[in-house]
């Protein structure tokens, strides 16, 4: 599967505990990225860190529409911890 355009359930959900540019601490769960553009796209997708490209969109993740990716992330979130 391929990320769904304009989605940005994965740069909202998820804790990130890499740093990424402007969050050198990473990022809590729940906190959008600061990169994440009002249209949900990555403002730095061709520099994005590697925590970021090693993600892998599947369906049993990111669900059929943006609002399940967020559900599922969410829920995969707060189970994980």
């Amino acid at each position: 599967m391929d990320c769904r355009p304009n989605c940005g359930a994965c740069c909202i959900a998820p804790s990130i505990s890499s740093p990424i540019p402007g969050m050198p601490e990473g990022k809590p769960a729940g906190v959008k990225c600061i990169h994440l553009q009002e249209d949900f796209s990555c403002e730095i997708y061709d520099q994005r860190p590697k925590v970021c490209i090693d993600f892998q969109a599947e369906e049993m993740v990111c669900g059929k529409n943006r609002q399940e990716a967020l559900t599922i992330l969410n829920w995969l979130e707060k189970t994980s911890g």
